[in-house]
């Protein structure tokens, strides 16, 4: 039987793609400090020498934008001019300006305000702030809740940043990337590692036999299940043999363009936008990290092992414009009875989705590296599986028609 393996990857702080998501969500957090209100579209580009922050923002608060970036760069590891890099004397381009009063006009004031279809709640009448496809997933392959490969990745990418960042390895750059295969056996159960690629910045005057050792020792033996690794698994540390010049210096660096890495690895699908820069009155943020709340507390709840939620928005409405729920055969009730449970019990407007995990806070700098999703290390309200009771309530609730049509 051919082997069914599935690859995913992550990438250290320092990247710069990551590099331009951290500092992002460090302007927008600031601004949310000042305005819980602000409306925010950040995005960064950076190359050698040089950031630009580009984007709308309309706020009232106040913020030193230059000093935000160079204590994000500082934080990240990129000062003196050996890295590459330096956050104290690199360039900085900013040209903001307000959000679009078209695009403010269906955000201030949803369709359905304007036809008197809501109640009299100003906060109730904010319309979606893009239109677009918002995906989230769950299964129940790791106790995070995520893909064995995308959740593995982000261990190894966080474990390099930690050995440069606490001195063990003090060669190491700020720049990096990890990249892993699984093997998944005829139950899709994930069961051997196929493939584990590290790529690390270092300092050129250390050798590779001895970033090979450090980081077999220091990183992969502390992160990788023994039991999953073999004879057969291919391991690869920096395969080109020298990565010294990186960052900013090495590849242009933008807002946005780890989407898949920020969310599940290429294992489910993504609609929408990226997440970084962006206030909650943008649902592809928000309404992609419903679908995640909602996927999560499905299987938390038992009701499915695996779940994808699909909710789609029009921009200036509020009301989804569809939602859908795919449990890939392993649901205990039919994915239409999941549909309609989600539709009656959560309240999926912008609006909605603001209040029921409480998003108009300072809390998505610390998302910006390592994933949105599956984070055990961080306080984060979409991972909240505060709804798995509800669910099995209804369930039960609903066991007799389920078995009814046979689904249960």
């Amino acid at each position: 039987m051919e082997k069914r393996v599935f690859t995913s990857e992550s990438v250290t702080e320092g990247h710069p793609d990551k590099m331009c998501d951290i500092i992002s969500d460090a302007i927008l957090d600031e601004l949310l400090k000042g305005d819980p209100l602000s409306r925010v579209a950040c995005e960064i580009s950076t190359t050698t020498g040089i950031i630009i922050v580009m984007g709308e923002i309309t706020s009232k608060a106040y913020v030193d934008i230059p000093k935000i970036i160079r204590n994000t760069v500082r934080e990240i590891g990129y000062t003196g001019e050996m890295s590459g890099f330096n956050a104290d004397t690199c360039g900085i381009i900013t040209m903001v300006d307000e959000q679009s009063a078209d695009i403010a006009m269906g955000v201030n004031m949803a369709l359905e305000a304007k036809k008197s279809e809501t109640d009299n709640n100003i906060n109730r009448e904010i319309g979606a702030g893009d239109q677009g496809m918002m995906f989230g997933y769950a299964t129940d392959e790791t106790d995070t809740y995520m893909p064995y490969p995308i959740a593995l990745a982000h261990k190894l990418a966080k474990r390099l940043t930690e050995v440069r960042k606490n001195g063990t390895l003090k060669y190491l750059r700020p720049d990096g990337k990890t990249q892993v295969s699984v093997e998944y056996d005829d139950k899709n159960e994930p069961f051997r590692l196929e493939a584990v690629v590290i790529s690390a910045q270092h300092t050129p005057e250390v050798s590779q036999e001895q970033i090979h050792n450090d980081i077999k020792k220091y990183v992969l033996e502390p992160v990788l299940p023994p039991a999953m690794v073999d004879e057969d698994t291919k391991i690869f540390i920096n395969p080109t043999g020298r990565f010294v010049i990186g960052g900013p210096q090495g590849d242009s660096g933008l807002t946005g363009r780890k989407i898949i890495v920020d969310t599940y690895g290429g294992y489910a699908r993504h609609g929408g936008g990226a997440f970084s820069g962006k206030d909650c009155t943008k649902v592809d943020r928000s309404a992609a990290y419903a679908a995640r709340y909602i996927a999560k507390n499905i299987v938390v709840a038992k009701l499915a092992r695996r779940c994808e939620v699909q909710l789609s928005y029009a921009i200036g409405v509020a009301q989804p414009t569809s939602i859908q729920i795919d449990t890939f055969g392993t649901g205990k009730i039919s994915d239409t009875l999941l549909t309609e449970m989600v539709r009656k019990k959560f309240d999926l407007t912008p609006a909605g989705i603001i209040d029921m995990l409480d998003l108009q806070r300072p809390i998505y700098k610390q998302t910006a590296a390592y994933g949105h999703f599956g984070r055990n290390d961080l306080d984060l309200p979409w991972e909240k599986t505060d709804k798995v009771e509800m669910l099995r309530y209804e369930y039960e609730k609903n066991l007799t028609k389920t078995k009814e049509k046979g689904y249960a």
